[in-house]
């Protein structure tokens, strides 16, 4: 009776209901994600998306809109204009990303410096998932949704362009269309998830799950499969894990996801250093690829 009552007293509140469905979806459609933005190695994009969209989220604060629209709005300027640096300069693509990000959230930190009575700066940094409003779910749901939907349809051609662009091409499938579209999704996601965890802890959620399955498996559909098992599990155990101990919410669940990393890193049965040492010593039998 006693991990029945654990299980369900948090739910007799309203708050929290909408706290553990907004988590799930941003855990999903990250995790889902993460699976292709770890294998390209654009993990340093996801870090600069989800910081450029600072100074749109301050904007929808001031003007009264909804944050969502401003923080999509930056989110696509700031992946067209990494775009635009990349493909007109000699300058390479780490150096556009950081001038970019850096500009975009520097330009986020003046507008909280000049209106810091008008904009909560906790609820966008460290997000306000325990109080996600009725129009926030549907938000997350949408976005989510779509980003979802069109990660299934596109998983193919999503997957060929990771590992072989080259393949890709030769196949019809356009790379330049390609990497726009999950870049877009990559803006797409990074909105949904700033409910859960805002701007600092966002970029976990898009790269952990990833590189968690990454290193539990070397089959592609099972780490999409893995993936976001892994982020819904991190995310149910945060968020337990906040309302018990009374911490922040979004931080419990990205701290999550690190332990499960830290573990997946020491133990996973092909990749996990604390296996290989054991297997070295002969103590452990090599584990099939799976």
């Amino acid at each position: 009776m006693y991990l029945v009552d654990f299980l369900v007293d948090p739910l007799e509140y309203t708050f929290m209901q909408r706290a553990l469905l907004v988590t799930v979806t941003a855990s999903i459609v990250c995790a889902v994600l993460s699976c292709w933005l770890v294998l390209i190695g654009w993990s340093l994009m996801g870090d600069a998306v989800s910081h450029a969209v600072l100074p749109g989220v301050a904007l929808s604060y001031l003007l009264g809109a909804p944050f969502a629209v401003g923080a999509l709005l930056f989110a696509l300027i700031a992946v067209g204009a990494i775009g635009v640096v990349r493909n007109t300069t000699i300058v390479k693509e780490d150096a556009a990303i950081g001038v970019v990000f850096t500009t975009l959230f520097a330009l986020g930190v003046v507008l909280i410096s000049k209106f810091p009575s008008q904009i909560d700066l906790n609820h966008i940094l460290f997000g306000n998932l325990l109080g996600v409003s009725q129009a926030d779910m549907v938000q997350v749901f949408v976005l989510g949704g779509i980003a979802l939907a069109v990660m299934i349809v596109k998983r193919r051609d999503f997957t060929l362009f990771a590992f072989d662009r080259t393949q890709a091409r030769a196949v019809g499938i356009n790379p330049t269309v390609i990497s726009a579209v999950m870049l877009t999704l990559l803006a797409l996601t990074t909105v949904v998830a700033l409910q859960a965890v805002g701007v600092i802890l966002v970029v976990a959620m898009l790269i952990t799950p990833g590189a968690s399955a990454y290193l539990l498996t070397h089959s592609f559909g099972r780490m999409l499969v893995l993936a976001p098992l892994i982020s819904v599990g991190c995310a149910l155990v945060g968020i337990y894990a906040s309302f018990y101990l009374d911490v922040s919410s979004g931080g419990s669940v990205v701290l999550t996801q690190g332990l499960v990393f830290v573990l997946a890193y020491l133990f996973s049965p092909s990749q996990g250093i604390v296996v290989r040492a054991l297997r070295h010593r002969g103590q452990v039998p090599v584990a099939p690829a799976g």
